[in-house]
């Protein structure tokens, strides 16, 4: 295994799921508070699963969201 491509490709996916997400999660959230379906002071359980497979990682991430 090459170190250095290895570690490039998976910043390069990581990068790429951060952005998009945030692109995803703002999006939603706007759109809620727009409608009404949120005020704009809740705090939001937020999971992520991340999967390889391959390796059979299942990885889960959970937090939360604070809008305000």
């Amino acid at each position: 295994m090459n170190e250095d491509v290895f570690n490039a490709s998976l910043r390069g996916f990581l990068k790429k799921v951060g952005i998009t997400s945030q692109r995803e999660v703002e999006k939603a959230v706007r759109e809620a508070v727009a409608s009404g379906r949120l005020k704009g002071n809740e705090k939001l359980p937020a999971k992520v699963v991340l999967t390889i497979a391959g390796v059979n990682l299942v990885h889960d991430i959970s937090g939360e969201i604070e809008l305000g």
